[in-house]
């Protein structure tokens, strides 16, 4: 399991997952937890347990910086947790059902969250203010992404399309049409000129983010 390849992880010599910023958390599924391990120092990890959800949690990411984990459930509440001390920060309230999905931005100062509503959520990380609300999708949003550089977010669904947005103003900027299932995962690349997407119909595909043109679709899942 991820939890126990966590742990054999953090036991070899000079291991520290906070400091080197790597995703130090393991996702409970199917349980209204988050645990993460925090011990940079001795052979055996410290686990966390973050207890404050009501129902399972969906989805979870740590700030670049590791100082904060984000994690969204389908209780529809997103919270914001003190990555050092395990305490619950803020509770970021707003979306009418699931948040299945959720991340930080590279600078670590907006954190973008998906719904079983269609809707996409903007977050001021710090206040937890809500930004922006972006509607586009019509069923739940799946998987959430900004690009590198902050100005863009995409978006995946279980309408079987991509979206990109502009991050500051909200707008879309592309639908990404040629999945035949639920997106289940999205990632820009680090120069934002690339989208990649995972879907239920066993494709990866590859686009051009400027254009929104398929560039390539890779098949090998069965």
């Amino acid at each position: 399991s991820l939890h126990e390849w966590l742990q054999a992880a953090s036991q070899e010599p000079g291991a520290s997952f906070l400091s080197r910023g790597a995703a130090s958390m393991a996702q409970i599924v199917g349980l209204p937890l988050v645990q993460w391990l925090n011990q940079p120092e001795g052979r055996y990890p410290g686990v966390c347990t973050l207890t404050s959800h009501l129902a399972a949690v969906s989805s979870v990411a740590i700030s670049p910086d590791g100082t904060r984990i984000v994690s969204a459930s389908i209780d529809g509440m997103v919270n914001i947790w003190d990555a050092t001390t395990g305490a619950l920060v803020r509770t970021l309230t707003g979306h009418s059902g699931a948040v299945l999905s959720v991340a930080f931005s590279r600078d670590g100062t907006r954190i973008v969250s998906g719904s079983d509503n269609g809707l996409v959520r903007i977050w001021d990380a710090e206040t937890g203010t809500k930004v922006l609300t972006l509607r586009g999708h019509s069923v739940s949003v799946c998987a959430v992404a900004f690009s590198e550089d902050g100005r863009r977010i995409v978006s995946g669904s279980a309408d079987e399309l991509v979206k990109i947005w502009d991050a500051e103003t909200g707008a879309e900027v592309h639908t990404l049409i040629g999945h035949a299932g639920t997106v289940w995962s999205v990632a820009f690349s680090p120069d934002r000129t690339r989208v990649v997407s995972g879907s239920e119909d066993k494709l990866v595909k590859i686009w051009d983010a400027a254009t929104g043109a398929e560039i390539r679709t890779l098949r090998g899942h069965s």
